[in-house]
């Protein structure tokens, strides 16, 4: 390709470099491909073709997120590896929550200059984290925006398309009294609340390289550890037992997630002990002198996705998972009630 301009170069934006970078990323996008790709990255729309075979009323269903804050991480450790799997989690795992199966994922990356490597590194981690998820990576865009960036910095959002077929959407509709809530062990903070984590810790070069008796790597390391993506334990379970609402532990925590997953009439009492919180929540709680409220309505507190099933089913789900891979355990009921969570 002969496109270059000296006079944008000298402003700052170098789209050989972009060039350069389209070229290191292939190798990472190649390996998300699946069978309803139908065009290659570099062209000016990403083409996917579903195969809807026994599907009754195809319904397409749509995430979009960005990685937020924790970025800041990515950046004072100059790791960029993993924080695209944080990326494509935020959207695939919210899609999950409807039963729907994600089909593809675009990125957008936006950033004070254009380090091909760098660039490529990035890619690299959404590129796993389709591959987690199922979804092939067909687009996405990046775009050098100095003096909106520091050099250094960038910002890192997703979106993703998933299919499911209409009689078989998870909405909360079925909930029934008595049905047992199940929760999938999170893999640490995730993409949530690093706004509040950066303000406990003081966040910057040298106290990401802390450590803490709770913890068995420095708290930077600890931090950065990725979102954990939930979709294929999700979909086998889905497969197996009559899952009725699923919700994804996100910003809000448990008080602002879970209710979103419960139909009117219905509450979820969840059993404090059950909850299987993790060290590093520990250590925000006692460091930042944070109340047991807040915190559940703040972090995941070691349970990123939270199940309900049939209590006769209850048993079978947690075994499921549990062959998946997955650490599940049965934290709380659905009760008669306003629509809302109680922690006891």
């Amino acid at each position: 390709m002969n496109s270059y301009s000296e006079s944008y170069k000298n402003a700052g934006v170098d789209v050989t470099a972009g060039y350069r970078a389209v070229e290191l990323m292939k190798e990472h996008v190649k390996r998300t491909q699946t069978d309803g790709v139908v065009s290659g990255i570099g062209g000016f729309g990403g083409l996917f073709a579903p195969n809807l075979t026994g599907m009754k009323e195809p319904v397409l269903v749509s995430g979009t997120d960005g990685v937020g804050t924790k970025l800041k991480l990515a950046f004072l450790l100059n790791k960029h590896d993993t924080i695209g799997i944080d990326c494509v989690a935020m959207c695939v795992n919210d899609i999950v929550c409807c039963g729907a199966t994600p089909l593809f994922f675009l990125d957008y990356l936006a950033l004070g200059k254009n380090y091909p490597e760098k660039v490529a590194e990035i890619v690299s981690g959404v590129a796993e984290g389709c591959v987690q998820s199922g979804a092939a990576l067909v687009g996405g865009e990046t775009a050098e925006m100095p003096g909106f960036y520091p050099e250094n910095e960038y910002d890192l959002a997703g979106f993703s398309v998933g299919i499911v077929d209409k009689e078989n959407i998870i909405d909360g509709s079925k909930l029934s009294a008595g049905d047992a809530i199940i929760g999938i062990s999170s893999s640490g903070v995730h993409s949530n609340g690093f706004s509040l984590v950066r303000k406990v810790f003081g966040i910057n070069s040298r106290t990401i390289l802390d450590t803490y008796e709770e913890l068995d790597k420095p708290l930077g390391e600890t931090l950065l550890t990725p979102t954990k993506i939930y979709v294929k334990p999700v979909l086998e379970l889905i497969s197996k037992v009559g899952v009725k609402a699923i919700s994804h532990i996100t910003g809000g925590g448990f008080y602002e997630n879970i209710p979103r997953m419960l139909k009117d009439g219905m509450c979820a009492k969840i059993e404090k002990a059950s909850v299987p919180v993790l060290p590093i929540f520990d250590v925000i709680k006692r460091v930042g002198e944070i109340d047991e409220r807040d915190m559940f309505n703040t972090f995941n507190m070691g349970i990123g996705m939270v199940i309900a099933v049939a209590k006769e089913d209850a048993d079978k789900a947690v075994e499921i998972l549990t062959a998946a891979g997955e650490k599940a355990t049965v934290i709380g009921e659905i009760a008669e009630g306003e629509k809302g969570i109680t922690i006891s």
